[in-house]
């Protein structure tokens, strides 16, 4: 269920009520007595944000000096709670100039009580977006006389998203030239052992926007993913063309998205926000199509020499190219002396991480740089402790090129003045957790 809160609290390092506000009547005034005998004098502030007292629960958290805490009679959504606090302060440093603190607090004492009348409705949290309360709450705050934050206007004709229809975009926007970047960023884990087994593989991925689009225009976003490509044939009455298709899993969406059209058309049909934002979120754990291939090989040369030899492969095709590519091998940490030879990029010895570290400015497909490694070590006298090694990590970045297999079919824009668009489209791959047993 959602936050219900019976009132919420704004106190100082001393625990004096800067402010408050009383939602609900099932809670008393002197709950914040409680707090502050139980919790800020016990010295257990740090331990954890979550506290039962009696019938009642705080969640309560420290921004700059000032503690904010929710009080809640019933079992109550934490991590709403806390969501709400999150996104108060922001919107309280939006009408103070970027300032959250005991000072700011007791300047803006009226509009803070306006705000938290908008905001909350019975416990229950409402619209915390800045750009739309600034449109019927006009009231400045008083600033802090350090901040360079410049003052935002409301603007006008804003009925649309006062009701809510439309909140995350005014109106009368106009751009010279109407344009759409769309990235897709994704991140490949994966825990690959020494023979070359895959252990553990999935890709995070999310979807990037930023429009410069005028008017109030409707966006049609088609992938090549399986229900989407499933629907569209059962619509249109024809089978689907031959090509990779792929399953999303806990795929999460903005606001903005028409979720009622996805439910039954399975596309993502959206009218944009202004500027830069996260379209969507996904996760892919089947299919995978690994960037790279490494294939280690490691000999102990009797107690005081290794020898180390990496074969990293590129998998994608020739014509693309990896940028930014660090693999780091880890070496004992009683390395005296290294050696390499390697047919691209350059190697170190780096102590501080007791890793060999090679990099690779440029790493084009379908080839197998390959590193080999002559490494001393310190001869001790304590026995040497068996164990599995620590992984080999990559990091890498890969352009136009996407471990999922995910693709842009096709991205409409349609705006009733009917202006023509450009749309532009980008796929990143990235390193998350890349790791190979050695």
């Amino acid at each position: 269920m959602p936050v219900a809160a019976s009132a919420i609290y704004f106190l100082n390092l001393r625990g004096d009520v800067l402010i408050n506000r009383l939602y609900r009547d099932d809670v008393g005034g002197n709950m914040v007595d409680a707090f502050r005998t139980h919790i800020m004098q016990t010295k257990e502030l740090g331990t954890c944000p979550v506290r039962q007292i009696g019938g009642c629960s705080f969640f309560y958290t420290r921004i700059s000096n000032v503690y904010i805490v929710i009080v809640v009679s019933s079992n109550a959504n934490v991590a709403c709670a806390f969501k709400f606090v999150v996104e108060a302060v922001a919107l309280f440093k939006s009408y103070f100039g970027g300032a959250f603190d005991e000072d700011a607090i007791r300047n803006n004492f009226v509009l803070i009580y306006e705000l938290l009348d908008e905001i909350m409705d019975f416990g229950y949290p409402q619209n915390l977006s800045p750009e739309i309360l600034k449109l019927y709450i006009t009231q400045e705050g008083v600033r802090s006389p350090f901040s360079s934050k410049p003052v935002d206007r409301p603007v006008p004709n804003a009925t649309l998203q006062v009701t809510g229809a439309v909140g995350w975009r005014r109106e009368g926007l106009v751009y010279k030239k109407n344009e759409v970047f769309l990235d897709i960023v994704e991140s490949v884990n994966l825990l690959m052992s020494s023979k070359g087994v895959v252990l553990r593989c999935d890709v995070t991925g999310k979807i990037l926007m930023k429009c410069f689009l005028s008017g109030m225009p409707d966006l049609k976003l088609g992938l090549n993913d399986k229900i989407g490509l499933e629907k569209e044939s059962e619509i249109k009455s024809r089978p689907t063309k031959s090509g990779k298709t792929i399953e999303l899993d806990d795929v999460t969406f903005h606001q903005c998205v028409n979720l009622t059209r996805f439910n039954s058309e399975k596309t993502v049909s959206f009218v944009p926000p202004d500027g830069e934002f996260e379209l969507m979120k996904y996760r892919i754990t089947e299919g995978v199509n690994l960037p790279f291939k490494v294939l280690p090989t490691i000999k102990e040369l009797g107690r005081t020499r290794m020898e180390v030899n990496v074969k990293v492969k590129s998998v994608f095709g020739a014509k693309m190219f990896a940028l930014g590519v660090v693999v780091k091998i880890p070496v004992p940490k009683q390395t005296a002396k290294t050696s390499f030879t390697v047919t691209s990029g350059r190697a170190k010895y780096n102590a501080a991480i007791d890793c060999l570290v090679w990099k690779l400015r440029k790493f084009p497909g379908q080839t197998e740089p390959t590193l080999s490694a002559e490494v001393e070590l310190i001869s001790t006298m304590t026995e040497k402790k068996s164990g599995t090694r620590p992984p080999i990590q990559m990091e890498f970045q890969v352009p136009m090129f996407t471990a999922s297999g995910l693709r842009v079919r096709f991205l409409k824009v349609w705006e009733k003045s009917g202006y023509n668009t450009v749309e532009w489209v980008r796929y990143i791959t990235k390193a998350g957790s890349y790791e190979v047993r050695c």
